[in-house]
């Protein structure tokens, strides 16, 4: 049978490409997005590429959505193999400094970048663990890393270092259930939130993705990694 692949926020971006790619490594995708008029217009290209391709409404920071997300996915395959986890948001300007940014703003930042992942993961892991495997992809940031941790959009990177340390206790909780949770950096992307001047594409991040959620059942888990590599935390 077909593996069943979930990415969130797959209308634009990273998303698209890396539901583009999986689809190209023989995947059902179901992509999703909050707006339903833009992810039903992501499914027509991908679908005119000639991928399976469905969508599937989401808005990742209300628990109720993934809930129903995953008793939709559990009546139409039965089955879950791999999910990326790719929706997030960058609310503050490079500029900010942690001395003087609004509570409000971080706790955005959080909402979808952190618990968005909580409530996506602890309602599709259960699909997996049914069947004693899956492959789930942490979209982070290199801003993230406590390794070179600097200044600016601080917001943002609250959210990612969370990130990693939510990456690892999953990573730690379902070791004995046959799925492998890895976090992944695409590096500054050029896409509609990295601005045309970046100097990596969305295919070079889809990579990454891809041969995390193709890992055999040797690979790595609870890893960060860039460019298939292996990077601090």
């Amino acid at each position: 049978m077909e593996r069943i692949a979930i990415v969130t926020g797959a209308n634009r971006g990273i998303g698209l490409g890396v539901a583009g790619r999986l689809a190209k490594e023989g995947m059902l995708v179901v992509l999703t997005a909050r707006d339903a008029t833009k992810g039903e217009t992501a499914r027509r290209i991908l679908d005119a590429e000639g991928s399976q391709v469905r969508f599937h409404a989401l808005d990742v920071r209300d628990r109720g959505q993934a809930d129903r997300l995953a008793d939709w996915l559990d009546r139409e395959f039965g089955r879950v193999d791999v999910l990326v986890n790719n929706a997030g948001i960058l609310p503050d300007p490079r500029r900010a400094r942690a001395l003087d940014i609004s509570v409000e703003v971080v706790r955005e930042a959080l909402e979808t970048n952190l618990i968005g992942v909580l409530n996506v993961t602890q309602a599709l892991a259960p699909l997996m663990k049914r069947r004693g495997s899956g492959r789930i992809v942490n979209i982070s940031s290199e801003l993230g890393q406590l390794a070179g941790m600097g200044v600016g959009t601080p917001a943002y990177r609250l959210s990612k270092t969370a990130l990693s340390a939510l990456t690892r206790m999953f990573a730690n909780e379902l070791a004995e259930s046959g799925i492998k949770v890895n976090a992944m950096s695409p590096g500054w992307v050029r896409t509609d939130l990295g601005g045309p001047n970046a100097p990596r594409t969305v295919e070079q991040a889809a990579d990454t993705v891809a041969w995390l959620a193709t890992l055999p059942d040797d690979g790595p888990t609870g890893g960060f990694f860039k460019d298939c590599k292996p990077i601090p935390w």
